[in-house]
């Protein structure tokens, strides 16, 4: 057979396959291999998703620290400890439970002796003196909600005109309601007997998950008592017991004092919390929703693909029960050094719909993830598959031949047989491998020929060997570059 015939069937058989294996990629994020590609998370947390894998799924609407925190219990890593570091545990009997509202983790107690905690000498009652603004929050599902149970307890005692005076706060159930009482806490305050109570209307069900919180304000003497963020009680410690005038009585505590926890109660207790702040307008903040209505968002990190890859589609195994929903976006580009966060624009795409006009370098993927329109519903994103379309790399040359001259080299190649061909680059040195060549007044290694089939290198020394290879690039993309040629060498010589 004839050699050029040959040489043309191999290089033919080199193009199918080369054509062959320019087929659709994908990365795939989540399932089996998780998410660790992951550059944001806002309002995101890795949840339980099908098949068991983990899924990106909305972060239940907990109770943060802020400056004002003067304790939080979360219960979250299976820990019963305040987050914040102020109150060490003196005794608990508290058990981690994955049955939790916020979270992961929810407090179970079984009615004998809850989590008593010690304040630190400058926590709210860790300290003798004049208080302020105050916060006490939690959710609660207790199993009965019997007469008699205690769900927060703090006793002690102060000082006034050189007597002892006994206080005490308490929180129990009485008639399926929650009933609050303050003894002997503000001081100035001597109407029935000292007490202040408030008391919720709403019957508290068993095995369902309230919010309670109770609210003062140093300001305006404005005390009141909120479940899921709804007024049942409210009372103004103030000389006239109204709002608009009378000075407030305002809360001073005795000898510092544990606080218990749970003490005489069963059933479950998620996020508690005591801030030295009163939240009592009705805003946003005070919305009791399982998830945060504005939702969450998570973003992966660019992924690098191949030079011109253009984006396909995205798919994955989403989940969306009723009235929630999920939103994709996509953004590309071949530099992401210079990405910000709007730059470059963010594409909005659906799951198994062609994407259009999105190429490049790195591609990223971001997700926003909303719940229904009462807050208890997530959806989640178990896995998610990027496909994109790489630009095959072109062929070398099959063959390359070198003619040593004086001071130069002749170097020529047919055609290669790959129709995406653009162009050719010509790569030298002096040593097998190594194509660091700068002598050549075509310029240094490597050079860019465009479409031709050959070239002459001057200003090569005389006697020194040189080794060449060349490589094609895609008509597509100049920057996207094939394979070299198997390397031949020459060395430039007067005869």
């Amino acid at each position: 057979m004839n050699k050029n015939i040959l040489y043309a069937i191999i290089a033919l058989f080199f193009s199918v396959l080369n054509s062959v294996s320019a087929q659709e990629k994908s990365i795939i994020l989540g399932g089996k291999d998780g998410w660790p590609l992951l550059s944001r998370m806002d309002g995101i947390v890795q949840g339980r998703g099908r098949f068991g894998y983990d899924a990106m799924v909305l972060a239940t609407n907990s109770r943060a620290l802020d400056s004002d925190t003067d304790l939080l219990v979360d219960f979250e890593n299976g820990k019963v400890a305040d987050i914040a570091g102020k109150y060490s545990v003196s005794k608990n009997s508290l058990v981690p439970s994955e049955n939790s509202f916020m979270g992961k983790y929810a407090g179970l107690s079984h009615g004998i002796g809850g989590l008593r905690l010690r304040g630190g000498k400058n926590t709210i009652f860790g300290k003798q003196g004049q208080g302020g603004s105050l916060t006490i929050e939690f959710w609660l599902k207790p199993s009965i909600a019997e007469n008699g149970e205690v769900v927060f307890s703090w006793r002690s005692s102060r000082t006034v005109a050189g007597y002892p005076l006994y206080q005490m706060i308490t929180a129990g159930f009485s008639g399926n309601h929650l009933e609050w009482s303050f003894t002997n806490v503000f001081n100035g305050y001597i109407a029935n007997g000292g007490e202040i109570s408030l008391s919720s209307r709403t019957t508290i069900i068993p095995e369902v998950w309230m919010h309670h919180a109770i609210h003062f304000d140093q300001e305006t003497g404005l005390f009141e008592y909120r479940i899921n963020g709804l007024l049942e009680d409210v009372k103004f410690v103030t000389s006239s017991g109204h709002e608009s005038d009378g000075s407030v009585f305002p809360p001073v505590l005795g000898v510092p004092a544990d606080i218990d926890i749970c003490p005489q109660y069963t059933g479950l207790i998620d996020d508690f919390r005591i801030q030295r702040s009163s939240k009592t307008e009705v805003s946003e903040d005070l919305r009791i929703d399982k998830y945060t209505v504005s939702g969450g968002r998570f973003e992966t990190e660019p992924l690098l693909l191949s030079q011109g890859a253009s984006l396909v589609s995205i798919d994955g195994i989403v989940d969306t029960p009723s009235e929630t929903a999920v939103e994709f976006f996509v953004r590309s580009g071949d530099n992401c050094c210079n990405w910000t966060e709007n730059f470059p624009e963010w594409i909005s795409v659906k799951p198994g719909e062609k994407i259009k006009d999105v190429s490049g370098l790195y591609v990223q993927v971001a997700a926003e993830l909303y719940p229904d329109g009462n807050g208890t519903r997530s959806p989640a994103v178990t896995q998610l598959g990027i496909n994109y379309k790489e630009i095959p790399l072109p062929l070398a040359p099959f063959r390359v031949t070198a003619t040593a001259e004086d001071g130069a080299v002749v170097l020529t190649w047919p055609y290669s047989v790959d129709n995406s061909v653009g162009g050719y680059y010509i790569f030298y040195g002096d040593r097998p491998g190594e194509y660091l060549g700068k002598e050549a007044l075509e310029g240094q290694s490597p050079i860019d020929v465009g479409n031709s089939v050959s070239i002459k290198l001057n200003g090569l020394k005389n006697g020194k060997i040189y080794y060449f290879a060349v490589a094609s690039y895609s008509k597509y993309d100049s920057r996207i570059m094939g394979e070299l040629s198997r390397e031949i060498f020459a060395r430039p010589s007067r005869k």
